[in-house]
């Protein structure tokens, strides 16, 4: 945009009154604001902020990560904690949140040793306003809920540890 474009932008704010105006084309931003009553205009000129990587913000989320897992090693006995492989973890499909129940006044889906068919109703997960009914792929006995009601989850997130039947 050349000098002579900002004149004639400057004098139709002016001439309409307009207390206001912004345009931006690509990293050029313009605003013009009308002072009070007067013709008196002030045009304003900034650059688009530059983008900043920043590093540290990446540090927290692998030390959250370890601390996580340490806690469910110390309430599981060894004997259970060896048992770890032969389970399997139903994941989440999607992000959003987790729900153990349809309702806050009705009961869970299931709790920890309840058994679940292949395609049984496990949870729900609410994303985007909407509401979706997360089914079982596997068949066995829930030995672990990993998640809290009402809590956020991530895709691929493990929600249950069940073994197999």
């Amino acid at each position: 945009m050349d000098f002579n474009q900002i004149q004639e932008l400057i004098r139709m704010v002016s001439k309409h009154k307009i207390s206001e105006f912004s345009l931006k084309e690509g990293d050029f931003k313009l605003v013009i604001r009308n002072q009070g009553t007067s013709a008196e205009v002030a045009p304003v000129v900034v650059a688009a902020p530059q983008p900043v990587m920043t590093m540290p913000v990446a540090a927290p989320t692998p030390v959250a990560a370890p601390a996580a897992a340490p806690a469910p090693k110390a309430e599981t006995p060894a004997a259970a904690a060896s048992d770890d492989s032969k389970l399997i973890a139903i994941k989440s499909p999607m992000v959003g949140t987790f729900y153990r129940s349809s309702g806050p006044d009705k009961p869970p889906f299931i709790k920890i040793g309840d058994t679940v068919d292949a395609g049984s109703k496990v949870c729900i997960i609410e994303a985007m306003k909407l509401f979706n009914e997360i089914e079982s792929e596997v068949k066995g006995k829930v030995v672990k809920i990993l998640v809290e009601d009402a809590s956020p989850v991530e895709y691929e997130q493990p929600l249950f540890l069940v073994e197999p039947a």
